[in-house]
């Protein structure tokens, strides 16, 4: 019962999965974007079946929603490999990492979400698991103790991150394929929203579909989030096809302005011009000023700000850009 609590793997209720699953592609063929690191994928993955070996450890890393977990399915996937699952914040002791490494089958891929989250003890139980598939346990204390070399089955480790510069620098250079994700483009997003809308049996036209894409922050995550909630309102206040208007009618319900900002967008940019006459101000300064925590701001907003050129990072602090002022109709101070 407790590995279950740390670990998921072929026990976890597909019931409660289901719904996300069918919306995740199977298969490096249907996953959209991310070229670059599905084309250089596609190599290792090839290279590694032809040798008959375990694919080497994979570090994912960029904002959220960008598509590591789903990466790590296909991994498996194209592998024909089981995958196990857990989380850094979950693997407590190394005697809980110990535990799941032992019920590794040989050529598994374990996938790590939050890995820079690894104490430090637990890590240095994973670096020999990373290099030799071996596990160092030391039984006893004292002057009677004894360490005893475990042989473990040859594994994949795919690590995800939204913050690679948390990573301790001997843990990050133990993966041989490091890859970072980056934001989709418009159109990359729409053709998700297309299959999406298939996925789930939604009727919508491609102006709508455009609209969804580009008020999604550049995000998968959000845009199949946001087609949801369309869909609810097409359902409920249309015919159930969703068309360009209503997409739109409601994502303004929804308080999502064209460029894909939220109404806590709008409070940490209109905050930084009314309070600080546009910055440069602290990150603590601004998580206090709009009630928000400093790491939600600098892991979920920050990024897509910095991304579309509406806030810069100056070693003074954050400030916001003449792009702001144009797009809240404000006219930019001179001060």
């Amino acid at each position: 019962m407790e590995e279950e609590r740390i670990v998921s793997g072929e026990t976890q209720r597909e019931e409660e999965k289901w719904a996300e699953l069918s919306l995740r592609p199977q298969r490096l063929s249907q996953y959209i974007g991310q070229q670059t690191v599905k084309d250089n994928l596609t190599v290792f993955i090839e290279a590694a079946k032809m040798r008959e070996e375990c694919l080497d450890h994979v570090l994912l890393y960029g904002p959220p929603g960008l598509g590591k977990t789903t990466l790590a399915m296909i991994i498996s996937n194209e592998m024909n490999v089981n995958l196990r699952t857990t989380a850094g914040p979950a693997i407590e002791r190394p005697g809980d990492l110990a535990a799941i490494l032992t019920a590794l089958e040989p050529g598994d891929v374990l996938f790590i979400d939050e890995i820079h989250r690894l104490n430090r003890a637990v890590e240095e139980v994973l670096y020999p698991a990373m290099e030799d598939f071996c596990l160092d346990i030391v039984i006893g204390k004292g002057p009677s103790a004894r360490s005893v070399r475990l042989d473990l089955p040859p594994f994949t480790l795919v690590g995800a991150t939204t913050r690679a510069g948390m990573l301790s620098a001997p843990l990050r250079d133990r993966f041989g394929v490091v890859s970072r994700l980056e934001f989709y483009t418009q159109e990359d997003l729409t053709e998700i929203v297309s299959r999406t809308a298939d996925v789930m049996e939604v009727n919508i036209d491609k102006k709508a579909s455009q609209e969804i894409a580009r008020r999604s922050r550049g995000t998968p995550r959000i845009a199949n989030r946001l087609l949801r909630r369309v869909r609810d309102f097409a359902q409920v206040r249309g015919n159930g096809e969703v068309t360009f208007q209503l997409a739109s009618e409601a994502l303004v319900l929804l308080q999502v302005d064209k460029e894909g900002l939220d109404h806590i967008d709008h409070k940490l940019l209109i905050g930084l011009i009314e309070k600080f006459r546009g910055g440069p101000v602290g990150l603590d300064t601004i998580a206090a000023t709009i009630g928000e925590e400093s790491h939600t701001i600098e892991d979920v907003y920050e990024p897509y700000l910095l991304q579309i050129g509406f806030l810069q990072r100056t070693p003074r602090g954050r400030m916001v850009t003449n792009r702001v002022y144009n797009h809240f109709n404000l006219e930019v101070p001179d001060y």
